[in-house]
């Protein structure tokens, strides 16, 4: 079974190379079997893949070079607006918990996949899919009624 850090390593590098699909999201033991909890955390690995892929904006803005200027070496910049605005444009993991200790434990120190199961259990119980549109419907049964076609001709 590849641990969290395994699967973000194989998906980075992946996804540096040009690939556009992660294959095996939510599988465990090479495959064998899905764990929905696992599928949550493979989902966040995969946001912060893509996140990382889409590349870095780098300009005077986002490096906040006035900013510097104006506070200075040992001046306050996590009460600027540009630091709050610019923090929201960095990975925003929902599972990942970056919190220190003392609030961890006071929150239940759950672990990612306890988190992790708990979202899957909720997105099970409440998650209603959108209908697909009519003509995809169409197409769909299209190529299924094709399919069954052909396997009753063989």
């Amino acid at each position: 079974m590849q641990t969290g850090h395994e699967k973000t390593l194989t998906a980075l590098m992946a996804a540096l190379a040009g690939t556009n699909l992660i294959y095996g999201l939510g599988m465990i033991e090479s495959g064998v079997t899905f764990d929905y909890a696992q599928l949550v955390i493979d989902n966040e690995i995969a946001r912060m893949v893509k996140h990382v892929v889409g590349g870095v904006r780098v300009d005077d803005e986002s490096l906040a070079v006035d900013d510097i200027a104006s506070v200075g070496s040992f001046g306050d910049f996590l009460s600027l607006d540009a630091t709050m605005r610019h923090m929201r444009d960095t990975s925003q993991p929902e599972l990942i918990d970056r919190r220190v200790r003392e609030d961890w434990e006071a929150r239940g120190s759950s672990d990612m996949y306890q988190r992790a199961m708990e979202k899957a259990r909720g997105l099970l119980e409440t998650h209603r899919p959108e209908p697909l549109p009519d003509d995809v419907l169409k197409q769909v049964r299209s190529i299924v009624d094709k399919a069954d076609r052909e396997r009753a001709a063989n």
